[in-house]
C-alpha cells in the first residue's frame, strides 16, 4: 500500500535512514548525508507511527514531489528510508533488510523477547557507539555491489596461493572452527566452514562492515559476540578478529565462549603458514596491482567456435569490423560486473576513464540497480536480456542460468558492438576463473 505527502514536510536531501521502537518511544536514530528531516520525523514519529503502525496497518512506502520514503516493520523495530536519488523500491527496501541485519548482528533478533515483557524498553544503550557501524553500511549502499547482488568478491589471487591459504583454514576448521574466513578490506582471500555450515553473502558483507568500522578490532586481537543473521538470528556465535596489517585480517568463528585461547593458538598457526608460503605479501602486491581493467580486455580473446558456453545475440555473419571495439574510448565498453550464480561470487572492473569522480560512480551503480531491479522483478516475466540508452551510457544485462553480467558502455556504442563486447568479457572471465573465484567453495543453500 503506497501513500501520498505533502513535499513541504521533506527538506532538500539525497538520502536518510532512521529507526523507530516499541510502542509510543521517540525517534531513536538517523543516519543522513547532510540533512534536515524535523518535519517529516514529526509527522512518521507523532502521526503515522501511533494511528497506522500502531493499530496493525501495513504502509510499504509514501510519495511526497520526487522523495520516496520506503517503510520496513521487524516486530516492535520500525526502519524508515526518505530518498530522493530515484532508486527503485526494492533496491531501498534491500537497504532497509540490510540496516536490519546489521542490527541483529549486534543484538540478534531475542531483543524483541524485551519489547515483548516491557513496551517501552529502550534499546539505545545496546547500541551505544554502533553510529560508525552504520555509516559506513550506508556508504557502501553507494559503492560496494554485494549490497544489491547478495554475492561477495574476492580478491585476485595465484590459484596456488588460494589454495595455500585454503589448505590452513580448512585445518583450522577441522579442530572445532564454525567459519575461518581470511579478507582484505571487503574482499574474500579464502574461506572455509565445518560440515554442513553455510555462510550467506548478506551476513558476510555485514560482518566484514562490523569489524571494518569498528576501530577497536584494529587495535588488539579480540574476541566478541556477533550475531549472523542469515545463520541463526535468535543466538550468538563468537568471533575471534585478528589483524595482520592495515588490510588484511582474519576471522575465526565458534559456537563456544571460551574458545579464545584455542582460537588464538589457530591464528598463530595461521599467520605462521601465510608468512612462509608467501600469502600476505602476494596478497599485499595484489591490492597495489588491483582488479580487472577494461583496458586490458584481450582483443584477441576470440570466442571459440566449440565451446558449450552460452553466446548473446548469436550473430555469426556479422561483419568483421565489429571483431574489435574500442575499449575505455568512443563507443568502447566503461564498465562491467560479472555474477557466478552457482558461486555467489561476483568480480567487477576498476573504474576507469571516462568514469573518474564519485559523483559519476554513484549514477553508474544505481543505474545498475534499477537494472538490476527490472531483471529481478517478482511475479514478472524472467528476462534474459535488456539493452537501455540514454544519454549517459548504453547499458546491456544478459542472464543465464550460471551467470549475469551487467556492462556499461559510452552512449554512441551500438548494440552488436556492445553484444560482441559482452561475449568477450564472459570469455575473459571464464578464462581468469582461476584467479578471480574460489573455486571448490560449497555453493551456499539458503
Amino acid at each position: 500500500m503506497g501513500m501520498l505527502l505533502q513535499p513541504a514536510y521533506l527538506a532538500t536531501s539525497q538520502q536518510a535512514f532512521f529507526y523507530l521502537f516499541g510502542v509510543g518511544n521517540q525517534l531513536l536514530r538517523q543516519y543522513a548525508y547532510s540533512i534536515s528531516l524535523l518535519k517529516i520525523k514529526k509527522m512518521i514519529s507523532y502521526n503515522l507511527f501511533p494511528n497506522v503502525f500502531c493499530r496493525g496497518d501495513h504502509i510499504k512506502f509514501v510519495r511526497a514531489g520526487k522523495h520516496q520514503v520506503i517503510f520496513l516493520v521487524k516486530g516492535p523495530i520500525y526502519l524508515v528510508c526518505i530518498c530522493c536519488t530515484e532508486e527503485p523500491y526494492e533496491a531501498l527496501r534491500g537497504q532497509l533488510e540490510l540496516l536490519y541485519g546489521q542490527m541483529l548482528l549486534i543484538l540478534t533478533k531475542s531483543v524483541n523477547r524485551c519489547f515483548e515483557k516491557n513496551p517501552k524498553f529502550d534499546m539505545t544503550p545496546l547500541l551505544g557507539g554502533t553510529d560508525a557501524v552504520f555509516s559506513s553500511l550506508i556508504h557502501a549502499f553507494s559503492w560496494n555491489p554485494g549490497t544489491f547482488l547478495h554475492a561477495y568478491t574476492c580478491l585476485p589471487l595465484a590459484y596456488s596461493t588460494r589454495q595455500a591459504a585454503g589448505a590452513i583454514l580448512q585445518d583450522v576448521a577441522d579442530s572445532g572452527v564454525l567459519f575461518a574466513i581470511l579478507m582484505c578490506k571487503h574482499k574474500v582471500v579464502s574461506l572455509v566452514g565445518a560440515e554442513k555450515a553455510s555462510l550467506h553473502p548478506d551476513d558476510m558483507l555485514l560482518l566484514a562492515n562490523f569489524i571494518l568500522s569498528s576501530e577497536s578490532f584494529r587495535t588488539s586481537e579480540c574476541f566478541s559476540p556477533i550475531c549472523l543473521p542469515r545463520y541463526n538470528p535468535m543466538a550468538f556465535l563468537y568471533a575471534y578478529v585478528h589483524f595482520f596489517n592495515d588490510d588484511t585480517y582474519l576471522m575465526l568463528l565458534t559456537t563456544s565462549s571460551d574458545a579464545f585461547y584455542h582460537l588464538k593458538d589457530c591464528r598463530i598457526r595461521i599467520g605462521t603458514v601465510l608468512v612462509k608460503s608467501n600469502v600476505l605479501s602476494e596478497v599485499q602486491r595484489s591490492m597495489s596491482n588491483g582488479g580487472l581493467h577494461v583496458e586490458d580486455l584481450p582483443f584477441d580473446s576470440s570466442l571459440r567456435s566449440g565451446s558449450s558456453s552460452p553466446h548473446l545475440g548469436q550473430d555469426q555473419t556479422a561483419p568483421a569490423s565489429l571483431s574489435r571495439v574500442c575499449i575505455g574510448g568512443p563507443t568502447g565498453l566503461w564498465h562491467f560486473i560479472y555474477r557466478s550464480i552457482y558461486l555467489d561470487q561476483y568480480v567487477s572492473s576498476e573504474f576507469s576513464p571516462p568514469i573518474n569522480s564519485s559523483g559519476q560512480q554513484k549514477r553508474l551503480y544505481r543505474a545498475y540497480q534499477k537494472l538490476y531491479a527490472s531483471m529481478h522483478e517478482r511475479g514478472a516475466v524472467p528476462h534474459k536480456t535488456q539493452f537501455r540508452r540514454d544519454e549517459e551510457y548504453v547499458l546491456l544485462c544478459w542472464i543465464t542460468q550460471d551467470f549475469e553480467l551487467y556492462a556499461a558502455f559510452d552512449p554512441l556504442a551500438e548494440k552488436a558492438s556492445a553484444i560482441k563486447t559482452c561475449n568477450r568479457v564472459c570469455q575473459w572471465v571464464r578464462d581468469l576463473e582461476n584467479e578471480i573465484f574460489l573455486l571448490g567453495a560449497s555453493p551456499f543453500s539458503w
